[in-house]
């Protein structure tokens, strides 16, 4: 009779609390930034030579990201988890692939490695609208952005959806996009093509979702790791960061990195994870989340991992990576000159300092046009894209660093006008944006502590008696390319006040291959152009 009453009494506790539910395990698999590197890269994330990878040398391109990829996917398929590949944008631009193939080679890797998301990257507009309808004709992959409005374009309205729902093991993840808001500045995206406020974008779209039934949502961002934090703790209800654009590398291994994932409070007080992959190929993440019965992140795990010699290439996409290298290699191989050391153009260098492949690349655009009357050069940092090793140097080695087919541009401007794009250059240094100015026929000082706008403390112009402080009201000689020269960057000021404008100059890449062989060999150097208070 006890022992009866004993079993009723704990059938009846067991109803009353329910099933239990099992805890919900997702792996996100991401890389951001790939920028055309489909072949392999070297340590100085160029294009690694056929002897480099021989001896083991070379990091990523896309038969290593696929082969990773598929290792983790598998991976998590057979121990009964669910895996999602998100890529957070910027597929096109930086090498000869994307300048021969423009985004016809990117759509078919991307296909045949099969990712789930794609986020917009501000370089998908670098030729404008409409090399980025034909990258969507061709993709198998739903490419997102909400706060980017192409209602009025005719090539793309319609076709950039700003989220999309997910069914992964019978739950619904749904994956939110936005697009860094200076995008008009730093691409080509056309006047019909508006970028609104992510985080107002965000908080309305998570909303929406919710009212849906959707519980776990994972931003995928192209906006910078600084943005993604605030982005984190302002949005209420996002589970995750999936982020680009700043090619940081987070990491649990890698010595100064930040912790893969850096954990962001929230606007409702839970942790958001925000992760990003590096760039280049060279690294994939695999962010691992458990989720509660109720949607919440209880934990958040993983790393990055290097995509270094151990990971062999997936052969059948290798293959196809070297016949589609075919066309381009004998103007790869082509030796223009030789350097005595590294010319460096790492973006966390150049973006915030002299460099020596700014003193290069300012210097080869001033001799080309000295003889017009030409007397200061200014070449934004974003648009160095690669260091350079020291022995021979190959023109494939100069496409890689300057990939983005500028011609050189010339111009009048005022003192004054210098001074303002002086500012500009200088007034995003903590994002590592992409303005900040190499040069050459002049020098400066500038003060990092100071808010933007007034970091500018002494600008000095190369004469023929040697260096004297700028005249505002004078008018000088410039030379840029022609993506900063029509306001590329935030630098209006060449677009707006300039004189005498004529962008169709030689190309960039043709005049410092020139001006590599007339010196070779060249001796890589910095000098006090650029300085600090």
């Amino acid at each position: 009779m006890k022992l009866s009453r004993l079993l009723f009494a704990s059938s009846v506790f067991a109803l009353a609390a329910g099933p239990a539910l099992a805890e919900y395990k997702l792996n996100i698999v991401h890389i951001n930034d790939l920028h055309s590197r489909i072949e392999s890269i070297n340590k100085y994330d160029s294009t690694c030579s056929a002897e480099d990878e021989t001896e083991g040398k070379c990091f990523g391109g896309v038969a290593r990201v696929a082969t990773k990829i598929n290792e983790l996917r598998d991976a998590v398929n057979s121990a009964g988890g669910n895996v999602i590949v998100l890529d957070a944008g910027d597929q096109f631009q930086g090498s000869l692939f994307y300048t021969t193939y423009k985004g016809d080679a990117a759509a078919e890797f991307m296909n045949k490695i099969g990712f789930d998301v794609m986020a917009v990257g501000n370089h998908e507009f670098d030729d404008g609208p409409e090399a980025l309808s034909k990258f969507l004709d061709t993709v198998n992959v739903p490419v997102i952005s909400g706060n980017t409005d192409v209602s009025g374009d005719n090539m793309l309205a319609g076709r950039i959806p700003g989220h999309v729902v997910l069914d992964v093991g019978g739950e619904k993840i749904g994956i939110v996009s936005v697009l860094a808001t200076d995008t008009d500045e730093t691409s080509s995206p056309g006047p019909s093509v508006k970028f609104n406020d992510e985080i107002e974008y965000l908080k309305k779209a998570v909303a929406e979702l919710e009212a849906e039934g959707v519980n776990k949502i994972i931003a995928l961002t192209h906006v910078g790791l600084n943005r993604d934090k605030e982005i984190a703790a302002a949005v209420p209800g996002l589970d995750a960061v999936v982020g680009g654009h700043s090619h940081t590398l987070l990491s649990n291994t890698v010595e100064g990195a930040q912790p893969y994932p850096t954990m962001v409070k929230g606007p409702d007080g839970k942790d958001v994870p925000v992760v990003q992959a590096y760039a280049y190929s060279k690294y994939v993440g695999d962010l691992a989340l458990t989720f509660d019965d109720d949607g919440n992140v209880i934990s958040a795990g993983g790393d990055t991992i290097v995509l270094d010699s151990s990971v062999e290439p997936d052969a059948e996409i290798l293959a196809r990576v070297k016949e589609l290298g075919g066309p381009i290699e004998e103007l790869k191989g082509k030796v223009v000159a030789q350097s005595d050391d590294l010319i460096v153009g790492d973006r966390a260098v150049c973006r915030a300092e002299e460099c020596s492949m700014g003193n290069l690349v300012a210097d080869a655009m001033l001799d080309r046009v000295k003889s017009q009357g030409i007397q200061i050069a200014f070449q934004n940092g974003g648009g160095l894209r690669a260091s350079i090793d020291k022995g021979e140097v190959t023109m494939g080695e100069v496409l890689t660093v300057l990939p983005f087919q500028n011609t050189l541009s010339t111009f009048q401007i005022k003192g004054q006008g210098l001074i303002d794009a002086l500012e500009n250059g200088v007034s995003q240094v903590e994002d590592g944006a992409g303005r900040f100015p190499q040069v050459a026929g002049m020098k400066f000082t500038w003060d990092p502590a100071a808010e933007p706008g007034k970091r500018i403390v002494s600008v000095m112009v190369e004469g023929d008696g040697g260096f004297e402080p700028i005249d505002p009201s004078k008018v000088y000689g410039v030379v840029s390319n022609n993506y900063v020269r029509n306001g590329g960057d935030g630098y209006k000021m060449f677009k707006a006040d300039a004189i005498n404008a004529y962008d169709y100059g030689p190309g960039l890449e043709i005049v410092v291959a020139d001006y590599l062989a007339a010196n070779a060999p060249y001796k890589p150097f910095v000098s006090d152009r650029i300085t600090k208070k």
